[in-house]
């Protein structure tokens, strides 16, 4: 794993969370992006080699509408860049860590995505991601 890649926070509502991070940090968001097999529509800022994604649900069978209705807003994920997803999950695999989905796919920010179960990484949701070479 290279870096932390960003941090997910779940909103109930991207413009006046937009609104809410830009104050916070001093700077506006860079970019919005509809994720539709998510069913998220998301914004990114930058914070040093750091982003800071945010998430809102698209519909209601949402992965993102479901954790706000069990938790609320907050951190949703962690994200990891890493160089090869494929040999990451098969690394991970046989640490013995449950991988969501093995097969990677297409994330927000032109990234392959795979996420691992919070029951096996302490509660966390974690996210690999990749660039996706063009």
């Amino acid at each position: 794993m290279k870096k932390i890649e960003h941090i997910g926070i779940a909103v109930s509502n991207l413009q006046e969370s937009n609104a809410l991070f830009a104050r916070l940090l001093g700077k506006e968001h860079f970019k919005t992006e509809r994720v539709e097999g998510e069913g998220v529509e998301t914004s990114f800022f930058q914070v040093g080699e750091t982003k800071v994604e945010l998430l809102q649900a698209t519909r209601e069978d949402s992965p993102i509408a479901k954790f706000i209705d069990r938790k609320s807003e907050g951190v949703h994920h962690i994200a990891f860049d890493v160089e090869d997803i494929h040999a990451e999950v098969e690394r991970l695999k046989s640490e013995g860590f449950e991988i969501l989905n093995e097969t990677p796919k297409l994330g927000a920010d032109n990234k392959l995505v795979v996420f691992l179960h919070p029951r096996s990484t302490n509660g966390v949701l974690v996210e690999l991601c990749q660039e996706i070479s063009v």
